[in-house]
């Protein structure tokens, strides 16, 4: 971990609580950790170099999102969903991306679309690595490059959000690293269509890939 002296004066600082809620939404977002698990304040205060204070109020934060819940005893754990409703949390989900696949058909710039294609070949090598924490990483950059491209920052905001809350159920899905790859893969179709600039070929194309992830995701939630 990078220590606070020494660093350029050109390059952006970020408080400790926001270094706190980047760590805590990553780890989830990753599934490291999983659904209903206890965040442990002293753990993570140790683990980041923080006080509990930061921690704490990153909790709060991530409370007043939904992507964390407090239970009892004052203890914070991660959102845990039935089936019905992270069905209701992706039906919405579904429609935000498909937005953003039509958007982003539409504004495309050579620089988005740069940036949309480095981050699949980031998701192609560590899939045939059979990493699955770095391609669940590297899968999450590909769809912010997706929301990025939008050039709308209010849905990209928004759209981040939902994947956020839902992290810790799709990373379900990758068991094996035949499954890493099949998902890079899929990613090819859904590059192609929104790259088409056709906004309802982008619209569809976004509409069978988020109908096969939560399929997925469902099933790796029934066998869990």
């Amino acid at each position: 971990m990078a220590k606070n002296g020494g660093s350029s004066s050109k390059t952006p600082k970020i408080s400790a609580v926001q270094r706190v809620v980047a760590a805590l939404t990553d780890d989830i977002a990753a599934g490291t950790l999983s659904p209903g698990e206890r965040v442990d304040e002293a753990r993570v205060a140790e683990h980041l170099g923080v006080s509990r204070t930061p921690v704490r109020e990153a909790l709060n934060q991530l409370v007043a999102q939904r992507i964390l819940v407090s239970g009892p005893r004052r203890g914070v754990r991660v959102a845990q969903y039935s089936r019905e409703e992270l069905s209701q949390i992706f039906e919405v989900m579904y429609e935000i991306e498909v937005m953003c696949a039509r958007m982003a058909s539409q504004r495309l710039t050579l620089l988005s679309r740069s940036e949309i294609e480095l981050a699949q070949a980031e998701c192609s090598r560590v899939a045939q690595r059979g990493d699955r924490i770095e391609y669940v990483h590297a899968n999450e950059a590909l769809h912010q490059a997706i929301y990025k491209a939008t050039g709308n920052e209010i849905m990209e905001e928004l759209a981040s959000e939902f994947r956020r809350r839902t992290g810790p159920f799709r990373a379900k899905k990758f068991a094996t690293t035949e499954d890493l790859i099949a998902s890079a893969k899929s990613h090819e179709s859904l590059l192609e269509s929104i790259f088409s600039a056709d906004s309802q070929v982008a619209s569809n194309g976004m509409r069978e890939h988020m109908a096969a992830s939560f399929l997925q995701t469902l099933e790796a939630y029934r066998t869990d």
